[in-house]
């Protein structure tokens, strides 16, 4: 179930490249569609034994491969910079916050409670048992390749299910280092096998692992146009589905906030990972009285941000993930100055050339522009100006999307009203960073629908049977006295 790695191009193979570099890294298997149906049918074996693993056993299993992940943070780091581009140290950063999930679940596995009822007659009893849903499969994305696997796939384990992982195609050796892990810590290949694909044959595994019966729950990180088709793809048998798509989130910034600390928050929302997240911060909305002091803060915090390879000291912006990445940023930049916006800083490619990108500071965005509209999956901060707590609400619930919104305020009863009015899944109050595993992460609107995280990502994996027990009449009668 492990595929080979080639140094040399083979057969129904593709190629892996490093986006600072472009040179190739290594060669994967296409997975075929026969070869896709063959691994749902050992998934499906496999559940059937993994499921009567005490909760013990399935917790202790996870606790090593977290320990394996954890000792073998370095060499994790390196291969995601590598694949992927991001600096080390946030690589460094992503294995550390994919790891505690699986920490997490593994004591979540002897944590699963059912209920016992109050029953309606003396002689019955009504009980509430939660079971695995059967074999799982996830679809990842290129932008958090370690993370996103280990967010699904522990809670996918702990519940009793198997996990079949389907990592993106521009970050296959991530997901097969991890996955060696886990097979070291004892974890079978099949409970938890990986298939790598291309980009031309990932709709063809993709479509399988929606419509096949065999697979009872399918979760997908991904853009929301994606997420859509396969929603309908799964309906067909109404499979179990968790959606964690596309975001638009905005930065807000009130006149009564913090300056400095706003200006470290957007720095850190923005521009981690090149700003290609789906919680990154799409569109600032400043108030007016501080909005000249905090475009000349962030303009100046901007400026000081290193771009180069992820594995040079001090880096902060890594390159995007290919050169499309790079055409949609530029096409973004060109339509907001058509609509009147000023480039502050950065807006074009960086000298170094390929995959870099200057961190850019668009100012004055108006809401006409597609850098207002669109989820923009690169390092821009795009900035407006508001003035009123009613204007803002208003324009920051003006997008189909709602994953996740971040503002800044001093004020007790601003911040207890905006978090309340923002129609969004998750509230950043006076922070840029909001991911952790204790916490249910994910979106409302068109970003979505599930929880990963927390107590309730488990939930996700999970089945609610209802036992109801009739002991017979005679259970029930009571003595005359």
């Amino acid at each position: 179930m492990h595929p080979t790695v080639f140094s040399e191009p083979q057969p129904h193979t593709f190629t892996v490249f490093n986006p600072s570099t472009q040179e190739s890294l290594a060669h994967v298997p296409d997975s075929s569609l026969e070869q896709t149906r063959n691994i749902i049918d050992r998934s499906l074996h496999a559940f059937s034994s993994w499921r009567h693993k005490t909760a013990r056993e399935r917790s202790q299993l996870l606790r090593k491969w977290a320990d394996l992940l954890t000792h073998n943070t370095d060499y994790l780091a390196g291969v995601m910079t590598l694949e992927q581009g991001k600096p080390l140290a946030e690589a460094r950063g992503e294995v550390t916050y994919g790891t505690s999930f699986v920490y997490w679940f593994a004591e979540e596995a002897i944590r699963s409670y059912g209920d016992v009822h109050p029953p309606m007659a003396p002689n019955q009893r009504i009980m509430v048992w939660k079971q695995p849903v059967g074999v799982a499969a996830c679809i990842t994305p290129w932008n958090f390749p370690l993370a996103m696997i280990t967010r699904k796939a522990g809670a996918a384990l702990a519940a009793g299910c198997t996990m079949i992982v389907k990592p993106s195609a521009e970050t296959p050796l991530t997901a097969l280092a991890m996955a060696e892990l886990a097979y070291q810590a004892g974890i079978p290949e099949d409970v938890l096998p990986v298939i790598t694909a291309s980009h031309e044959t990932s709709p063809t595994v993709g479509k399988e692992l929606a419509t096949n019966p065999k697979v009872s729950k399918l979760s997908f990180t991904g853009s929301t146009a994606v997420g859509k088709q396969l929603l309908g793809l799964a309906a067909n048998n109404v499979k179990r589905v968790s959606m964690e798509l596309g975001g638009n989130a905005p930065f807000i910034v009130f006149d009564d906030a913090d300056i400095d600390a706003a200006v470290s928050g957007a720095i850190a929302s923005k521009f981690r990972n090149a700003g290609q997240t789906c919680v990154c911060a799409n569109r600032f909305f400043v108030q007016s009285g501080v909005y000249d002091e905090f475009m000349t803060k962030l303009k100046r915090e901007i400026e000081k941000l290193p771009v180069g390879d992820g594995f040079k000291d001090g880096v902060a912006i890594g390159p995007l993930i290919n050169e499309a990445a790079v055409r949609n940023v530029t096409r973004l930049v060109i339509d907001a100055q058509r609509h009147g916006a000023r480039i502050l800083a950065g807006g074009m490619k960086h000298p170094l050339g390929g995959n870099f990108f200057y961190p850019t500071l668009v100012a004055d965005v108006k809401a006409q522009s597609q850098l207002f509209c669109e989820e923009i999956f690169g390092p821009i901060a795009a900035v407006s100006k508001f003035t009123s707590d009613d204007d803002i609400v208003r324009m920051a619930n003006s997008t189909h999307a709602g994953l996740v919104a971040y503002f800044y305020s001093q004020d007790l009863r601003r911040i207890w009203k905006t978090a309340e009015l923002l129609e969004y899944g998750m509230v950043g109050v006076n922070t840029g960073i909001i991911s952790t595993e204790v916490a249910p992460f994910g979106g409302v609107k068109e970003s979505g629908m599930g929880r990963e995280g927390s107590r309730y990502g488990m939930a996700e994996y999970e089945e609610l049977k209802y036992v109801l027990l009739d002991m017979g009449k005679q259970f029930g009668e009571t003595t005359q006295q």
